[in-house]
């Protein structure tokens, strides 16, 4: 089973990404949603795609200057079809969006995750975001989730000599 990773590049792939986001999450999403996140940052958002050439992950986020003038990352969306679960899709997805993030300058990423999906909150964590806090009632099953954070250490922010460091070990922990 080969598959490859490739970035958006139009609005031509729109409805693939809303296909594949809209059978695989709870939550459900307008195109103007997806079109907030793909025309601003389409840099964010990644694909997964099967030898056949079939989309089965996904990843779409977006950065701006936060209240305490810090750049951040979001993650919005991420999902991986079933049958490729356990391969570490999601996982390099989550890391081409950070490294993304990282190279234009955000210092700390965040994201929802239902607090009943132990496999996302698992993945993040391996990742190393941790629990800022619980969001009771969050989403629209009732569900709670939790806000995760992810910290990015100032010797890696943009303008440090180093940054090149972080995206060379997150490039590494995709092989």
């Amino acid at each position: 089973m080969g598959f490859r990773f490739k970035q958006y590049k139009s609005e031509l792939e729109i409805d693939t990404v809303m296909k594949l986001i809209d059978e695989e999450l709870s939550e459900p999403y307008s195109i103007f949603t997806y079109r907030y996140f793909l025309s601003q940052w389409p840099f964010l958002c990644h694909l997964a795609i099967s030898d056949t050439d079939e989309a089965f992950g996904c990843i779409i986020g977006k950065m701006d200057r936060h209240r305490n003038g810090r750049m951040r990352g979001y993650i919005g969306m991420l999902t991986v079809k079933k049958e490729y679960r356990h391969l570490g899709v999601g996982s390099t997805l989550v890391k081409e969006c950070i490294a993304e993030m990282i190279k234009r300058g955000c210092e700390e990423i965040v994201l929802e995750a239902e607090a009943t999906n132990m496999g996302a909150l698992r993945l993040y964590q391996n990742l190393g975001f941790i629990r800022d806090k619980r969001l009771r009632r969050y989403y629209l099953n009732g569900n709670d989730a939790y806000r995760l954070k992810l910290l990015i250490p100032p010797s890696t922010h943009v303008d440090s000599p180093r940054v090149d460091d972080v995206t060379n070990r997150l490039a590494g922990m995709m092989t």
